[in-house]
């Protein structure tokens, strides 16, 4: 069985996410697809001027993946001004937080997308050891809070 990917956290997500060459027709114009992770990569290192390993932290993964991320965001851009073609953003595999989420059942704990807390608030999110859809989000053991209830930082409420 294949390892699952891990998310990689972004902090930015664009409004624009179609650029085209001003001096190519349109209709016939190749695409490079710049992932919103790999754009991620090039605003913290390039723009923001952050250390590797500072950048890597920030999104939540290893240095060597966020190496290789950036080294792919970089390909593409450079592809797409030196061959003239245009650059559209969007997919990969990334969330805005990650929670820790707990299962009740059978004390099951892992890390999950913000983005599925809607599902998990409603009960139709299930665990994927037992099956219980009695699935909460997690505050770290000694913080003293207890289960967040939906309103701690992790889901967006004090952004």
């Amino acid at each position: 069985m294949a390892r699952p990917v891990k998310w990689r956290r972004v902090e930015f997500i664009p409004n624009v996410r179609h650029f085209v060459p001003v001096d190519v027709p349109q209709s016939g114009v190749e695409e490079n697809m710049l992932q919103i992770e790999e754009l991620e990569a090039l605003r913290l290192k390039d723009l923001e001027g952050l250390e590797q390993e500072a950048c890597a932290e920030r999104m939540g993964i290893s240095r060597q993946t966020f190496q290789r991320i950036l080294n792919s965001a970089r390909e593409k851009v450079a592809d797409s001004l030196v061959n003239g073609k245009a650059i559209r953003i969007g997919g990969g595999y990334f969330t805005r937080n990650i929670c820790r989420v707990y299962c009740r059942q059978c004390m099951a704990q892992w890390d999950e997308s913000y983005e599925n807390f809607s599902k998990i608030k409603e009960g139709a999110y299930r665990c994927p050891r037992c099956g219980s859809n009695d699935v909460v989000c997690h505050e770290p053991l000694g913080s003293g809070r207890g289960f967040c209830r939906g309103h701690c930082w992790r889901h967006g409420q004090r952004e």
